[in-house]
């Protein structure tokens, strides 16, 4: 049975509830508070909805993740990067990329980030818990990402591109300084092939909640100033 969270409690149900149809969902309602989104990061779900939908919270099982340690840099992207035909920056515009991410895509109807997420996470960047990646062509925002980072992992939320390999420039950029700052995972939530081409794989609920014990808490070396 799914939960129906109350707005005056931040607690959220055991992730072993998570639904199996449709995968991980959790739990319904409550509100996008930065106070239960840290809460909800912090217990191992997000929050995916789309406009004329409750709030609904997701913990699927498997969990989509990808080790720093792990990733994968491709020659072609190896070759770009060496190129240097794109700026990468961090926390210079988060209002702008995550506009960016909420752009129509050719592949989809519409977008889960709905006016209420877009201020949600601009509180949490405020807060400095939310981050961005911009990937500038001149003067010109061309891609980016944003997600959130909490002791020595960071939570990956979206990404846009807006001339081709922008966006995987500025990922593996992030990638490479994620793991220059101790980071012990990257949570991608859920899998696409592009992600998998990049080291992403699945593992289990159980270990993906190990993790966050393990490390929501612990120090890094992260310096997000733009």
């Amino acid at each position: 049975m799914l939960t129906w969270l109350q707005r005056d409690s931040l607690e959220f149900p055991p992730l072993e509830r998570a639904l199996r149809e449709p995968n991980g969902l959790l739990a319904a309602g409550g509100d996008l508070s930065a106070e239960r989104l840290i809460a909800a990061y912090r217990h191992g779900c997000f929050p995916w909805f789309s406009e004329g939908q409750p709030l609904l919270w997701w913990s699927p099982n498997p969990r989509t993740v990808l080790l720093p340690e792990e990733f994968h840099l491709s020659r072609s992207l190896a070759k770009l990067l060496r190129q240097q035909r794109f700026q990468v920056t961090f926390d210079q515009d988060f209002a702008a990329v995550i506009d960016g991410c909420a752009e129509p895509r050719d592949y989809a109807d519409g977008t889960w980030i709905t006016d209420s997420m877009r201020a949600a996470y601009l509180e949490l960047h405020r807060r400095g818990f939310a981050h961005s990646v911009e990937v500038w062509g001149g003067d010109q925002l061309v891609g980016g990402l944003y997600g959130l980072a909490m002791g020595r992992l960071f939570f990956g939320e979206s990404m846009f591109s807006r001339t081709d390999n922008a966006s995987k420039v500025g990922f593996a950029t992030l990638v490479g300084k994620l793991r220059e700052w101790g980071f012990a995972l990257i949570d991608c939530q859920m899998p696409t092939q592009h992600l998998h081409s990049f080291g992403a794989r699945p593992i289990a609920r159980q270990e993906f909640a190990a993790y966050l014990q393990r490390y929501l808490d612990q120090p890094s070396t992260a310096d997000w100033r733009p």
